[in-house]
C-alpha cells in the first residue's frame, strides 16, 4: 500500500533520528518555509503524509523548527541554520563524554589536511578576540 513508512528505502530499519535529520535537511535546503506536503515531496522514499506531520511536530516540540500559518495549514522553517545546529550537537557530545581530550584528539586525527588548516586558522582568529 503506497504512503506507508516501512523503514529505509532498501527495506532496512532506519537509524534513530534519520527521519528527523532528513526533514531538517529538506528545510535547510529550501528558500523559505515549507508545508508538510512540500517537505514530503523533498524526502526520498514513500513516507506517509502523517509520518512527516509527526516528525515536524516532534521537531517543533524540541524547538528545532518554527511553525507559521499558511493558507489552510502551516509551513515550517528551521529554528537555526545548519551550522549552528551541528555545532550544538558537537558541543553536547563533548559535554556528555567522559574524556574530552581523547574525543577532541580523535576528532583532529580524522580531519583532512585542509580541514585541519581551517580549524587552526579559526582557532587563531578566535584567540585574537579573547580578552587577556
Amino acid at each position: 500500500m503506497g504512503g506507508e513508512d516501512r523503514g529505509g528505502t532498501d527495506g532496512r530499519r532506519r537509524a534513530p533520528g534519520e527521519l528527523e535529520s532528513g526533514v531538517l535537511a529538506a528545510l535547510w535546503a529550501a528558500d523559505g518555509p515549507l508545508t508538510a506536503a512540500q517537505v514530503n515531496e523533498r524526502l526520498p522514499g514513500d513516507l506517509a503524509y502523517t509520518t512527516v506531520l509527526t516528525i515536524l511536530s516532534r521537531l517543533l516540540d524540541k524547538g528545532l523548527v518554527t511553525r507559521h500559518k499558511a493558507a489552510r495549514g502551516y509551513a515550517f522553517a528551521p529554528a537555526r541554520d545548519e551550522a549552528t545546529h551541528t555545532a550544538g550537537q558537537m558541543r553536547s557530545l563533548l559535554e556528555h563524554g567522559s574524556d574530552r581530550e581523547a574525543v577532541l584528539s580523535r576528532f583532529v586525527d580524522e580531519l583532512s589536511a585542509d580541514d585541519e588548516r581551517l580549524l587552526q586558522r579559526l582557532l587563531g582568529d578566535h584567540g585574537e578576540h579573547r580578552e587577556p
